[in-house]
């Protein structure tokens, strides 16, 4: 499945097939979350949060490419994520966009 986010695929016309979308709500581990809330104590990265969304911006993708590919799509255009805390520790990823159908050279 191709992924773009730009409007178009160069050279080629497309079939535009609808909104599509992916999400999850995803948490930490109690443990890891309490290690999170002393690391804002001394600053820097908290690295169980990145790592929370990374894993789900990855689910939120997949969850797309199958609502693309439902729609009978070959690439999902303009492709955003937005996320928003849910609760304390947990965050939901949305990832959205534009299934096409690519119909040839244009």
């Amino acid at each position: 499945m191709l992924l773009l986010n730009i409007d178009y695929i160069p050279g080629k016309k497309i079939e535009p097939l609808g909104l599509v979308k992916g999400s999850v709500v995803q948490s930490k581990h109690f443990g890891k979350d309490f290690m999170a809330g002393m690391k804002t104590l001394v600053g820097g990265e908290i690295v169980g949060y990145t790592e929370m969304l990374a894993e789900a911006r990855q689910i939120a993708t997949e969850r797309l490419e199958s609502d693309a590919r439902s729609l009978g799509a070959d690439a999902v255009l303009n492709v955003r994520y937005t996320s928003s805390a849910v609760m304390q520790g947990a965050a939901e990823v949305t990832a959205y966009g534009t299934a096409v159908r690519i119909l040839g050279d244009g």
